[in-house]
C-alpha cells in the first residue's frame, strides 16, 4: 500500500534546490543521500510533477513523497546516546565508535534519535537527524536538526565554512610540532592543519602523539587519509595505516572534539565540547586539562 507525505513550501522562501530545502521536509527522509535516492527514484514530487535534482523551490509549492508501508516500522532501535547539549530546535550527542551515523542499515544513531531526544513543540518539528557525518570508527561531536528551519540553516552553515570543528587523535611516529597538509583527496581540493600537543615512547610504536586536527575542507575519511600521508597514521585504523603498525581490537583513535558555531535562531556563540575516550586518557592522561572545553 502506498503512503503520501505532504509539505507546503514557506512563502516568501529564497531560491533554492529541493536537494536542499527538502532535508528535513520528511520524517522517512533523515539524510541529504536519502533525499536524493528518493528524487532519483521519483518518489518526490512538486506540486503534481515528478521532481528532479534540479527542481527549484520557491515558495507555496506542494511537496509530496510516496512511498510504501514498511513491515519493521513499528521495530524500534534500542541505542542510548550520551546527549551533550539540547534545545528546541538543534542538539548535539556524542556519537560512540562502531556504529553509522545513518544509512540503510537499521543500527545507526539517526534511527535512535527520536528515542533519546525530546520532541521539539516548534511548529516545523520534523524526525530529529544529523547534519553531517562522522565515520563509523570515529566518536564524539554530532550535529543534529530538529525543526525544518534549523536544519536548513545548519546545512548553510556547513556549506559557507562556518562551523569550526577540531578533532584529536593518536598517532604513530616522529612529528614536526605543527604543520599544514594540503594534499588533494579524489582529485579535490583538501586541506587539514594539525599541532602536537604531547608525546610519548612506545615500545612497540616507538613515539606516539596525542594530535590536534582541524580539517579546513571536509572530504571523506580527510584526517584519516592525510595522517598516513604524511607518514604518521592514526592508531588503531584498519583501513589507512602501515603493515608494521596496525593495532587490532582497540578501535580508531580519533575523536571529534568540539563544535563551535553561531546557533541559527538563537545567535547565540555555541562551544561544545565531548568528554574525552578513556583509552586516549590512559595514554595520554593530561588529555583531560588539555580539551577542558
Amino acid at each position: 500500500m502506498q503512503f503520501v507525505e505532504t509539505h507546503i513550501a514557506k512563502i516568501n522562501l529564497e531560491a533554492k534546490r529541493l536537494q536542499e530545502y527538502g532535508v528535513g521536509v520528511f520524517k522517512r527522509i533523515t539524510s541529504k543521500s536519502a533525499l536524493k535516492k528518493a528524487i532519483k527514484k521519483e518518489m518526490v514530487f512538486v506540486d503534481g510533477k515528478v521532481a528532479s535534482t534540479a527542481t527549484f523551490i520557491r515558495g507555496g509549492e506542494r511537496i509530496e513523497y510516496h512511498y510504501y508501508a514498511d513491515n519493521n516500522l513499528n521495530t524500534r532501535l534500542k541505542l542510548n546516546l550520551e546527549v551533550i547539549y539540547e534545545d528546541d530546535y538543534l542538539a548535539v550527542i556524542n556519537k560512540p565508535a562502531g556504529i553509522l551515523v545513518s544509512g540503510n542499515s537499521f543500527k545507526t544513531v539517526a534511527n535512535a534519535l527520536s528515542q533519546n531526544l525530546k520532541t521539539s513543540p516548534i511548529y516545523d518539528a520534523v524526525q530529529p537527524q544529523p547534519v553531517h557525518r562522522l565515520d563509523y570508527a570515529t566518536t564524539g561531536c554530532l550535529l543534529v536538526g530538529k525543526t525544518n528551519t534549523a536544519i536548513i540553516a545548519l546545512n548553510q552553515l556547513f556549506e559557507d565554512k562556518k562551523i569550526h570543528k577540531i578533532y584529536y587523535a593518536i598517532t604513530i611516529g616522529r612529528m614536526k610540532p605543527l604543520g599544514t597538509i594540503d594534499i588533494p583527496i579524489d582529485g579535490k581540493k583538501a586541506i587539514s592543519t594539525y599541532q602536537v600537543i604531547e608525546t610519548i615512547v612506545s615500545q612497540r610504536f616507538k613515539m606516539l602523539n596525542l594530535v590536534r586536527l582541524i580539517p579546513k575542507t571536509g572530504r571523506r575519511h580527510q584526517l584519516r587519509k592525510h595522517m598516513l600521508a604524511i607518514g604518521n597514521p592514526i592508531l588503531g585504523d584498519a583501513t589507512y595505516f602501515f603493515e608494521d603498525v596496525l593495532l587490532k581490537g582497540k578501535g580508531l583513535y580519533l575523536q571529534a572534539h568540539s563544535l563551535e558555531f553561531i546557533h541559527p535562531i538563537s545567535e547565540e556563540e555555541m562551544f561544545i565540547t565531548a568528554l574525552g575516550p578513556k583509552k586516549f586518557i590512559k595514554l595520554f592522561p593530561n588529555y583531560i586539562s588539555e580539551t577542558k572545553g
